[in-house]
């Protein structure tokens, strides 16, 4: 089993939850970040003064995948997460060691 963390804009969780949906990625956990990557953040204008804006709102996704699974959804959710624009995100893969389903008790895949 795997750990995908991905660091994606606001604007396309309904893209990217449509398309985890579609190829039968139940569960997801969606977490309000913030953070930059090597853009390091911008500069705004407000009311006549500039400002840095160095921790730029994002989305981070967090859903385990069976090892059958992970090259899928990799491709479906780089996919829909791309604007083709800096700042898209990353995603992130590590391996579980194991996974308890709390209600009844399941473990492993069957508990995904």
């Amino acid at each position: 089993m795997k750990k995908l963390e991905a660091i994606i804009q606001p604007n396309k969780l309904d893209e990217v939850k449509a398309a985890l949906t579609a190829i039968g990625v139940d569960g997801i956990t969606v977490s309000e970040v913030r953070g930059h990557g090597r853009q390091k953040g911008h500069t705004e204008t407000y009311r006549g003064s500039e400002y840095k804006v160095d921790l730029l709102p994002k989305l981070k996704l967090e859903t385990i995948i069976g090892d059958g699974q992970i090259e899928q959804v990799l491709d479906v959710l780089a996919a829909a997460a791309r604007s083709g624009k800096v700042g898209d995100g990353k995603i992130f893969v590590s391996s579980i060691e194991e996974v308890v389903r709390i209600r009844n008790g399941d473990r492993g895949e069957a508990a995904l």
